[in-house]
């Protein structure tokens, strides 16, 4: 694929040259742009009283979507201009200048779109559902490049994006034939400067300061309370605007304090009450760093030729001191005491839930951990359009994208002796409170008597002492794809082109995970020589969990005790998550597609849009591993055998698109398409737990059967859908609001010449989903090849059958997905001249679905799905100045969360509002034009981020609270 690249990098150059050429004589292409501006602007002077047709209508958006005015106005303008002037139901965001997108990633920034929302990640908007379906049934795209992932999965973690780094972002709510790498009900396609497309030279530079207004909670190198961002483009063009190139850093330093509960769930004591049955407990505090690059050079010899390289590279650092204690409680040989207040609940197994009380026996472990994940993420296009004539055009393009990861998650446990009775014992006394906090009160003094140990005795049941144990994953994933399209214009007809192409793209991906305990010095405890406790050197006395009642206790730096022999590795090569966790993936999807572009009217009405079909072809294989029968889990006497299965299948996607225009404002869209969703990568992982039961052993009924197993399924096919989209638009007229059009090319904007005055829709969608994929299934399976497995001869001949059950994820799901959206975008100007310069944004949708899978008729809740999403923006401008305050806010909804040795679970998230705010003041004239304050505060609400169980809010699973984050800065632009 690289020497395919490079291979076409030549061909292009030198098609480009030719084209040169070939077209000496024909005027420079600055010339014709400025031409063209003046014939538009004349055009429109004499022609305004006439209707335009959808063929020029559509030609004049194509010249108005690289506006660039001032303010937050024109940022929701351009963005009502790139949605009206869509072929498909889109939502969009534009940059309010060069570099000035808002919020400070990609992340941030695309859950205020309507239809959308984000989920936080450690304080931070990470990941994204759209219409109420999560993050694996989405995907993204630079510059229609397809995207990578840094997790274990296919989903784009959104934060590893600079925001700076774009012009604006169209998510695709309705695919169409031409759009390659099309997600199952959206696809997220983001666009970096064209540079070309600006009259001038541009570039800006922002700074600002960031802190968090709760105090630091854990002390340790790489994190503190308060960092920074310094980001810059810059624009340019020569040789008579014939050569582009943009150029873009962006540094950041983001901090973030997390109080953080892990409760262990939720026990049944003797009366049928439901009691706290331990807490994992921390105080966090977190530091993102990272480090973004972005070159693009755009070359436009003559008119028949474009070519345009486009490079980006992130360098994406995270670290977590985490400082803190895990209480066992009614899970141990602790005791819960009498006398607790009981709330009576007659739906909790008929008894009621034990809010406060107290343990006696408790030995707490005492946590000193730290978290770090190390990604890079590299993407290269190369795009090559060549005007053949008026009528025929060719698009060639390449992509590669690559993410690596690196994890460490190291934990360390002290306590006060070995084992759940050594050493002194404590009586905890519990609270549950109304916010979901569980507030604990232990009686000892945690900065004395405290040494290295295995408190609980973890370790017993690997034969060791386990002070402390180490996940480190590791991720590779590269996609390179290939495009060829031609498209055929035509003047006149109800079609405006014919486009057709084909895409090849190949994509691997590899997780492996290293695991070790933290021991004392090695030894076994069967041996005899296994060290059960050791002294700490180099600690001190902290308070990360005074907020929930517990004092000091005992931190240090645990590297500095592995640095010194005090902590030891014993390497695991099996794994505490039952399935050998390392796997690859590959994947070969060749997409060929054909699209017709409508643009006509019937009667009075224009009608414009398209329809066409995308056929994909993939072929998949998975590879795996299983332990081999009998091996230990520690040392280096495992053995592990390696497994692989493969899948190809064809799948037909027809997709239409029409947009009725019954006036210049008002515009009815419909669309239906089928869609797919490619299975998560970690569910296919080809590994194996097998066991076996000799009980079984003669049983021929492979449900009943000597062989079973758990694992992934190399055979998964994509989640299907049938997905129909309408919406009505109504876009409103007015004058335009908080600024003055002055320069040509924003008299020749949409904000200017039709009065930028927002606009109403209301929308509906209907995804009907087959071939959903269970990720909790049972299918049979043929384990012929593990055999003789560890069957004696005389017990092979006793095999009823080689067939048995493994569970793991199948295709055997239906349901649907359906809901209702609105949004009003409304200039306060419209409503009376005196509110000049207000205006908001609201948007609300509401969500339904039904989830069923073979064997079970009980319809569930599709995961990642909120029945309600909501958002609103209250906004002031004027000469300068502008304020806005924006609420975002979403149900409960069943997301992924952090699951044991670095894996993803699902639990029940508790939803709320999230309030943010930003003030600036932007300098018009004088000495310092061009230059903004800003002052921006986020999570104003301090929400708190909670997770629960059996329906039950107050059976928390998961309890953070990030606090406040502020931040002050500058942007210049240069003039």
């Amino acid at each position: 694929m690289k020497h395919k690249l490079l291979a076409m990098a030549i061909a292009s150059a030198c098609f480009g040259a030719c084209a040169a050429a070939n077209a000496a004589t024909a005027p420079a292409p600055a010339a014709q742009q400025q031409d063209t501006q003046q014939s538009t602007s004349t055009s429109d002077q004499t022609t305004s009283t006439n209707p335009l047709s959808p063929r020029d209508k559509k030609d004049k958006a194509k010249q108005m979507q690289g506006v660039q005015v001032n303010g937050f106005v024109s940022s929701i303008e351009n963005s009502t201009a790139l949605k009206k002037n869509s072929d498909s139901i889109v939502e969009a965001v534009s940059a309010e200048q060069v570099g000035k997108l808002p919020g400070t990633s990609i992340a941030d920034t695309l859950g205020r779109l309507p239809g959308l929302a984000v989920q936080t990640v450690d304080g931070r908007p990470q990941v994204l559902t759209i219409h109420g379906l999560g993050p694996d049934f989405s995907t993204a795209l630079i510059n229609g490049g397809q995207q990578v992932s840094t997790s274990n999965n296919r989903d784009v973690q959104f934060d590893q994006y600079p925001s700076s780094w774009f012009d604006n972002v169209v998510v695709h709510l309705s695919p169409q034939a031409d759009l390659v790498g099309q997600g199952l009900t959206g696809t997220v396609d983001m666009h970096t400067i064209r540079p070309l497309d600006k009259s001038g030279p541009e570039a800006a530079v922002n700074a600002k300061y960031i802190w968090n207004d709760m105090s630091q909670l854990a002390e340790g190198k790489g994190v503190s309370n308060s960092g920074r961002n310094l980001n810059g483009v810059w624009v340019d063009q020569f040789a008579d605007h014939t050569v582009g190139v943009t150029l873009g850093v962006d540094l950041e330093d983001n901090p973030s304090q997390i109080e953080h509960q892990a409760p262990w769930g939720y026990a049944t004591d003797p009366n049928g009450n439901a009691v706290i049955g331990g807490s994992k407990n921390y105080g966090i505090t977190d530091s993102m760093k990272r480090n973004g690059v972005l070159a693009t050079v755009e070359w436009q010899p003559s008119e028949f030729y474009t070519g345009t390289l486009d490079l980006t590279y992130d360098n994406f650092k995270e670290t977590q001191q985490a400082k803190g204690m895990e209480l066992p409680l009614y899970y141990s040989s602790a005791q819960l005491q009498p006398g607790g207040v009981v709330v009576p609940d007659s739906e909790i197994n008929g008894g009621g839930f034990v809010q406060s009380g107290a343990y006696g026996n408790v030995k707490p472990v005492i946590r000193n951990d730290y978290n770090s994940t190390s990604a890079r993420v590299y993407n290269l296009n190369w795009d090559n359009k060549f005007t053949i004539n008026e009528n025929w055009s060719v698009d060639a393009d390449a992509n590669y994208s690559r993410a690596t990861r690196h994890d460490v998650d190291l934990e360390s446990y002290s306590g006060t002796g070995y084992g759940a009775s050594g050493g002194a014992l404590d009586t905890v006394g519990f609270n549950e409170l109304g916010n979901g906090m569980l507030y604990l009160s232990p009686s000892l003094n945690y900065t004395q008597g405290v040494m290295l140990t295995d408190p609980q005795g973890w370790g017993a049941g690997s034969n060791v002492v386990q002070a402390g144990f180490i996940n480190a994953p590791r991720t590779v994933d590269y996609l390179a794809n290939m495009r060829i399209a031609v498209e055929r214009s035509f003047a006149s007809g109800p079609f405006s082109s014919m486009e057709f192409g084909v895409s090849n793209s190949r994509r691997n991906k590899t997780y492996n995970i290293d695991q070790a305990f933290l021991t004392l010095g090695g030894g076994t405890l069967s041996g005899g020589n296994a060290v059960k406790t050791a002294p700490i050197q180099g600690g001190s006395s902290c308070d990360p969990l005074s907020w929930m009642g517990i004092g000091p206790e005992l931190c240090y730096n645990p590297f500095a005790l592995i640095d010194n022999g005090s902590l030891v590795n014993v390497p695991t090569f099996g794994s505490n998550t039952g399935t050998p966790p390392n796997w690859k993936t590959h994947e070969n999807v060749f997409t060929p597609y054909i699209q017709f572009n409508l643009d006509t009217t019937l009667g009075g009405i224009s009608l414009r849009g398209n329809f066409g079909m995308q056929m994909q072809h993939t072929a998949q294989r998975a590879e795996g591993e299983r332990v081999a029968p009998g091996s230990a889990t520690t040392g280096n006497a495992i053995t592990l055998i390696p497994v692989s299965g493969s899948t190809s299948y064809t799948r037909y996607l027809p997709s239409a698109n029409l947009i009725f225009g019954f006036t210049d404002n008002d515009d009815l869209r419909v669309s239906a398409a089928r869609t797919l969703a490619r299975p998560r990568m970690d569910q296919m992982n080809a590994g194996l737990g097998v066991s076996g039961n000799f009980t079984l052993l003669q049983s021929t009924n492979p449900n009943q059967a000597f062989f079973s197993a758990s694992g992934g399924n190399p055979k998964l096919t994509p989640t299907m859908a049938d997905n129909y989209n309408i919406s009505y638009e109504h876009y409103f007229s007015g004058p335009a609001s908080g600024f003055q059009c002055n320069s040509t090319d924003q008299k020749n904007s949409d904000l200017c010449r039709s009065g930028g005055g927002g606009y109403f829709s209301v929308s509906g969608y209907f995804i009907d989903l087959h071939d959903y994929i269970n990720p909790n299934a049972s299918f049979l399976y043929d384990f012929s090849p593990f055999l003789p497995f560890t069957l004696t001869p005389a017990q092979l001949s006793q095999l009823g059958t080689p067939l048995g059950i493994v569970s793991g994820p199948t295709n055997d799901g239906r349901g649907y997905v359906k809901g209702i959206q609105g949004t009003l975008n409304l200039p306060f100007n419209l409503v009376s001249p005196v509110l000049d310069g207000f205006g908001t944004i609201l948007t609300a949708n509401r969500t339904r679905s039904s989830l069923v899978y073979a064997g079970n008729a009980a319809p569930i809740t599709v995961p990642g799905l909120s029945k309600w999403v909501a958002n609103g923006t209250l906004y002031y401008q004027h000469n300068g100045f502008e304020a806005r305050i924006s609420d975002s806010y979403r149900s409960d909804f069943l997301g992924e969360v952090a699951g044991i040795s670095a894996t993803r679970i699902e639990q029940t998230l508790k939803g709320g509002s999230t309030y943010d705010a930003q003030v600036s003041y932007t300098f018009d004239n004088g000495t310092f034009k061009g230059l903004t304050l800003i002052a921006t505060g986020s999570n104003l609400s301090n929400k708190i981020f909670t997770t629960y169980q059996n329906n039950d809010p107050r059976q928390v699973l998961t309890w953070e609270r990030y606090g406040r984050t502020y931040s002050v800065g500058v942007s210049y632009k240069f003039q």
